[in-house]
């Protein structure tokens, strides 16, 4: 995706090619399918698959730098979004993580990277990188697929010494990483 509403794509002959969407969201909404279609054509997904749908502006995080993201989780169903199984979008409190602490699952961990502030990503995680054959109790079934649409809203990058943009972050740390990235045993972190 790229800016004005343009995607741009190689097929399997290395051809390359535009499109102009009418609309942001038209962009975004094609953008999403391609990740989901990519995801339908794998024998077996064992990585993360990702979908930039906004790049946003400044560097690119990396391991050890602090986020404050807007997301929403679905559950992967015949082979498409399911239902909505976590959400904070309409909430107050965003979630705060910091990259590489083991505070949220791996496919977040490795599916975040390189993202930067104001960007917006699709990803598309197995279970062997989110809950496994455990699941999350009335939520997430054992062995489900989850698709994430996840926003960077502030960054605070590891090596700065001191934040210009406000975001603070404590060191407490939890002994256990918590099963569910939900932004109720999250604010403090």
């Amino acid at each position: 995706v790229q800016l004005n509403n343009y995607s741009t794509f190689y097929d399997d002959q290395r051809q390359n090619w535009s499109i102009m969407f009418e609309s942001e969201k038209a962009a975004v909404d094609f953008s999403k399918q391609v990740c989901i279609a990519k995801c339908n054509s794998s024998p077996a997904l064992d990585s993360v698959l990702c979908q930039d749908l906004l790049l946003g502006e400044g560097q690119g995080v990396e391991g050890g730098d602090s986020l404050e993201v807007a997301y929403t989780g679905w559950l992967f169903q015949n082979n498409g979004l399911g239902q909505v199984f976590d959400s904070n979008v309409n909430k107050d409190k965003l979630l705060r993580l910091k990259l590489g602490s083991g505070k949220v699952i791996k496919g977040w961990e490795e599916g975040m990277l390189g993202m930067k502030k104001g960007g917006r990503r699709f990803l598309i995680i197995p279970p062997a990188w989110a809950y496994g054959s455990q699941g999350v109790a009335a939520r997430v079934p054992p062995d489900s697929t989850l698709v994430f649409e996840v926003e960077v809203r502030r960054v605070k990058l590891a090596k700065e010494c001191s934040g210009s943009d406000g975001l603070s972050v404590s060191s407490r740390d939890s002994p256990a990483p918590s099963p569910v990235p939900s932004s109720d045993g999250f604010s403090s972190d």
